[in-house]
């Protein structure tokens, strides 16, 4: 039964993969390479290029990575190293309790407090408004905070119990021996952790749509520059979750771009939510070898 499910999914997403890259036929061959490394997107000129939302999903990313795995793994490392046994799991089930509230809720908690808190804060720089990429990064560290938090302590969980007493008998400080026996030995799990969040972050379309300013052909004049971060952009997914859907389904070169952005996130997420996964079982049966 359980294979039966699993080659089920699978069928699903190669279906899924099937149907984008045939919708998206059109815009491949009209554009080619250029569809991914165009800088314009002017539709009614039948023009397309999906770099700037390329650039924006790819800076947003980085920013909501940056900003919650220092944040995720230090709490992680609380919680497993410090924090008291009858405290740990009350602790990290309210923090879970984080990853269940819906992205909507978060986007609206964004145009409510974060974007004034970023326009109010960031007013020397000159911004036209709080709907930045900025913005959208620290949003989405929010949200995938509780997952970057909750796998790395399940992540130092795995190592024995053992090895951290071994190394205290040792004459190692509780903080040396957090470093360098229990991060040392999970590291593994930390990256599958990041890299699963990522790919929700990658995925995230409300939350973001509603916070990054939705701002076609974004690029900054030099790749190095920091300007853009508190400038409006677009992503991959506010332009999916955009009203250009509607209008580019009457169009079948507009409807082939649109399904082709959807086609580049689909590969994107799926790989790296599938080296997360990789990576998390191979931990796994190094910790159960390790016991055995």
């Amino acid at each position: 039964m359980s294979f039966f499910f699993t080659a089920l999914a699978a069928f699903f997403l190669l279906l899924m993969l099937f149907l984008f890259v045939w919708q998206s036929l059109p815009v491949w061959r009209q554009s080619g390479l250029a569809y991914v490394t165009g800088e314009s997107w002017y539709f009614r000129q039948q023009e397309f290029g999906a770099l700037a939302m390329i650039y924006g999903t790819l800076v947003v990313s980085l920013l909501a990575l940056l900003l919650a795995a220092p944040v995720g793994i230090g709490a992680a490392l609380f919680t497993a190293e410090i924090l008291p046994r009858r405290w740990r799991l009350p602790v990290k089930a309210a923090v879970e309790l984080l990853a269940g509230v819906p992205s909507v809720v978060y986007g609206l908690l964004g145009i409510l407090f974060l974007r004034n808190w970023v326009y109010d804060g960031l007013q020397y720089l000159d911004l036209l408004s709080g709907d930045t990429l900025l913005t959208a990064g620290i949003l989405l560290a929010l949200m995938i905070l509780p997952t970057v938090m909750t796998l790395s302590d399940d992540a130092l969980r795995t190592v024995p119990a053992a090895q951290g007493r071994a190394a205290r008998g040792l004459g190692l400080t509780r903080a040396e021996t957090a470093i360098w026996v229990s991060l040392a030995q999970s590291w593994r799990g930390m990256v599958s952790a990041l890299l699963l969040a990522l790919g929700r972050v990658l995925g995230e379309t409300i939350a973001v749509f509603l916070v990054v300013g939705r701002r076609d052909n974004a690029l900054p004049e030099s790749w190095l520059s920091l300007r853009p971060l508190v400038e409006a952009g677009q992503t991959l997914t506010s332009k999916l979750g955009g009203s250009e859907i509607n209008i580019a389904y009457g169009d079948p070169l507009h409807w082939a771009a649109m399904v082709g952005l959807a086609l580049l996130l689909l590969i994107v997420v799926a790989g790296i939510t599938w080296l997360g996964n990789i990576l998390m079982r191979r931990k796994e049966g190094e910790s159960y070898a390790s016991l055995h």
